[in-house]
């Protein structure tokens, strides 16, 4: 019997092709060369499923090209890649990563909040420049984070685990803003105070964003919304790119309007907005907040479980746009 043949976009861990071609006629791309739209297309034709990261864009166009495509599986929680719609018409069905690098990106928002706050990698190039001669009283003075108020927008599973962190380990006042208000118990188990946006960012000491990216969501923090918030507080983005209008934060970086900033996520990563570079008040890292080996490997490992779930049993873990799903029968 002919196995389903499948893309594998990027690289990935061998073990991971291993175990794919066990099961399907694997193309992989283990040079990890970046395709175009129009080369991704070349790509996929005559297969039934890829397994992506989360860079490479399912649209409308793309599959119209692509009639034999009916799986995409991301091995990342984000999908914001995937045009759901176009997908869902296409009949084409999107799978994600949840849960497994729930507590690992937490673990990540608390060490970015900590560098932020505590101007870690300001201090280090401080260092490393040769410019440390002596103490003094003032030298990279930052913010206290126990027993200060975070203010965390959006408040899925990755916003509750930070909660938690924040709550029990540093003795912090939560407050949240999400499109939905939390359950009362939940909200009780870190001592978590829904309040609206504005006010978070009037209250908070320190502001993470944890929230997915939508056209809503695009620029939930701008001029306006930086403008609110304390000379004196930090904002750190661990979300998605374009959450944040990464202009008027440099521009407000730069002014001292805010003191601080932690980005993992940019507007057009890989690529950096210019002015981001040229502020010492920033901690920049190129989105690896779930980069443990362990959650990689579980990340992978569920996208391919997704590719086999479906494609061999007709049955998918973790499906985006499950219509689909039904439309099959599965």
């Amino acid at each position: 019997m002919t196995q389903p043949a499948i893309l594998v976009t990027r690289a990935i861990f061998p073990e991971v092709l291993v175990q794919l071609r066990q099961h399907f006629d694997v193309e992989s791309n283990q040079d990890d060369v970046i395709w175009s739209p129009q080369e991704l297309a070349q790509r996929l034709q005559g297969k039934a499923g890829a397994f992506m990261t989360g860079t490479e864009k399912v649209d409308a166009g793309l599959l119209a090209r692509c009639g034999q495509l009916k799986l995409c599986a991301n091995m990342t929680v984000g999908y914001n890649n995937f045009d759901l719609a176009a997908m869902t018409a296409a009949g084409v069905l999107g799978t994600n990563a949840p849960d497994v690098l729930t507590e690992t990106t937490a673990d990540f928002g608390f060490a970015l909040l900590m560098a932020t706050a505590r101007r870690v990698t300001e201090s280090e190039h401080f260092l490393r420049a040769g410019k440390w001669t002596r103490w003094s009283y003032d030298m990279f003075s930052g913010a206290e984070v126990h027993g200060t108020t975070l203010g965390i927008v959006g408040m899925g599973r990755i916003g509750q685990a930070i909660a938690r962190r924040a709550a029990l380990g540093f003795g912090m006042q939560v407050i949240y803003h999400n499109r939905s208000r939390l359950d009362a118990a939940v909200e009780a188990s870190f001592n978590a105070r829904y309040v609206g946006k504005e006010e978070l960012l009037q209250t908070a000491d320190h502001v993470m964003l944890v929230l997915p990216y939508s056209a809503d969501s695009h620029h939930t923090i701008g001029a306006t919304e930086l403008a609110l918030m304390k000379p004196t507080a930090t904002l750190i983005n661990l979300a998605r790119g374009g959450i944040v209008d990464d202009a008027a934060l440099a521009e407000a970086l730069r002014d001292k309007r805010i003191a601080a900033a932690g980005l993992d996520v940019f507007e057009g990563e890989p690529a950096v907005h210019p002015a981001l570079l040229t502020v010492p008040n920033v901690v920049l890292t190129p989105h690896i907040a779930s980069a443990t080996e362990g959650t990689r490997r579980a990340m992978a490992a569920l996208a391919v479980d997704n590719l086999i779930g479906f494609l061999v049993h007709g049955k998918a873990v973790t499906p985006l746009n499950p219509e689909v799903l039904a439309r099959a029968g599965a």
